[in-house]
């Protein structure tokens, strides 16, 4: 009898949690990728997670560091300086095709009937193969022509659903340019043509890691200058290569061969088994500069065996996890896919950089990187858990709190006391413990705000004497699991002085 209550309450919490998870629309997402070992390691972490987003379409494009040529032997350099002094005048790059996709598509069918047990909305996998296209690929920045890759971007951009569409740029921008190209030459001397243009203004958001070409630059900033554009130059390292330059100590055993042998790697179903680490004796066909499967080559830069590699482009689809976090509100809020600055002239660009810091309680200093490294224990926690999804039945895997939204947005006067009440269940059944704290550097107030009880469910907050009207306090409520790996979500507090 007590086992069967017990079933019967799990199957409340998880209709609860499914229930809770569901209450927003998707976001519409498209993945453009050069297919780099990054973009790999990326591409399959984001298979896990596509339960959380609409992927509309993933669309291979060529970068600075990868193309396929025109098969003609048509002679090409970089327009990016480092690129073209690395690797002069050449017919092709790093070229490591267009079929890659395709065969992790394939892993993740051997455990899709796994991970639907775990949350719903897993796309099938059929459905994925269908929306995967070949964009502009001949040369880095190639945007002359349209391909099955910019016509389906210049489709979905154009079409009757009003949602935005976050178009995620992990190699160059090319493809888009071209879809946003495309469009322009169809309509700009049509009586329709302000329409089209306000609509996918309205419509398209990019995330760009980095400018891997010239396209942006050179075409969509000028002819497209109302597109909203994330922008992440500096923050994404704490998740790519130098990552050990950038990841404190104390949180780079995340990161580490022993880490990832036991929680992602091994065990743990046949897409896990793909993804690239440090010494794991793998290596991408087309790339030759791929050598970090060599034990050697990892020894000599100072890697252990299944030590991470990099997923620079990751950041680009945490950013579309709703955690609680609110930063797809404004990209200044700060979240899983970094915290980013309008600059003064562009009021449709965010951008990090070495201006956009907060502050790292390991090295007692404001960094630039943090905004984004804050979260690495957090994210890396979540990523095992999915990987169990992988192999394990639900009751033997863990699954993230829900966190219930009470009142985010307060007003608030000088020295008012301002009451936080914190609401979440666990679908397991797993104690939860509760921590409410401010993140000093999005709040407009800089200064700082006494936070009563803020280890307690309920809490409140004092607000400042010298509060101005207007200006902002963030206060993050972070709710873990006692699960493992342990699992956590939020709600963000913003209280406004009046």
């Amino acid at each position: 009898m007590r086992k069967t209550i017990l079933l019967l309450l799990l199957s409340v919490f998880t209709i609860s949690a499914v229930t809770a998870q569901n209450k927003n629309p998707k976001h519409r997402t498209i993945v453009t990728t050069d297919g780099e070992v990054d973009d790999v390691d990326s591409f399959i972490r984001l298979l896990l997670y596509s339960n959380e987003f609409d992927i509309v379409g993933l669309v291979y494009s060529s970068s600075q560091w990868h193309y396929k040529g025109d098969g003609k032997g048509t002679m090409f350099t970089s327009e990016m300086e480092n690129t073209a002094k690395r690797y002069g005048n050449r017919p092709d790059l790093r070229w490591p095709g267009t079929t890659w996709m395709q065969k992790y598509v394939a892993e993740y069918a051997k455990i899709y009937p796994s991970l639907i047990k775990h949350a719903q909305g897993y796309p099938s996998p059929d459905y994925l193969s269908g929306i995967i296209k070949t964009g502009n690929i001949d040369f880095e920045g190639e945007m002359k022509r349209d391909t099955e890759g910019s016509d389906f971007i210049k489709k979905i951009l154009l079409d009757n659903n009003p949602a935005p569409v976050y178009l995620q740029i992990w190699g160059g921008t090319n493809t888009v340019a071209r879809a946003l190209k495309s469009i322009e030459e169809e309509y700009k001397n049509s009586a329709d043509w302000k329409s089209v243009y306000q609509k996918v203004s309205r419509k398209a958001i990019i995330y760009a890691v980095l400018d891997q070409d010239a396209t942006y630059r050179k075409y969509v900033a000028s002819n497209w200058p109302n597109i909203r554009v994330l922008y992440n130059s500096d923050q994404f390292w704490s998740f790519a290569y130098p990552w050990p330059m950038v990841v404190p100590k104390e949180l780079q055993s995340y990161l580490r061969g022993p880490w990832f042998a036991e929680n992602i790697r091994f065990n743990h179903g046949p897409l896990l088994e793909n993804y690239y680490l440090w010494g794991d004796g793998k290596r991408i066909d087309g790339d030759p500069e791929h050598t970090h499967g060599d034990m050697a080559e990892a020894t000599k830069n100072g890697f252990t065996q299944y030590d991470f590699i990099s997923e620079g482009d990751s950041p680009a689809f945490f950013y579309l996890v709703d955690v609680g976090l609110r930063s797809l509100e404004d990209g200044s809020y700060g979240g899983w896919g970094g915290r980013m600055l309008k600059p003064a002239k562009n009021p449709f660009r965010w951008e990090d950089g070495k201006h956009v810091t907060d502050f790292n309680p390991y090295t007692k200093k404001n960094d630039a990187a943090y905004p984004q490294v804050r979260w690495v224990d957090v994210l890396q926690n979540d990523f095992a858990a999915r990987a169990d999804w992988c192999v394990k039945e639900y009751k033997d895997a863990n699954h993230a709190p829900v966190v219930k939204s009470g009142s985010e947005d307060h007003t608030a006067r000088p020295k008012e006391v301002v009451k936080l009440s914190g609401n979440a269940t666990d679908p397991d059944g797993d104690q939860l413990s509760y921590r409410w704290w401010q993140y000093e550097e999005v709040g407009t107030y800089k200064g700082k705000v006494t936070i009563e009880n803020p280890l307690a469910a309920n809490t409140s907050v004092i607000i400042p004497d010298d509060i101005q009207k207007g200006q902002t306090i963030h206060i993050i409520l972070e709710v873990s699991d006692s699960g493992n790996p342990k699992l956590t979500r939020y709600q963000r507090v913003i209280i406004t002085g009046k």
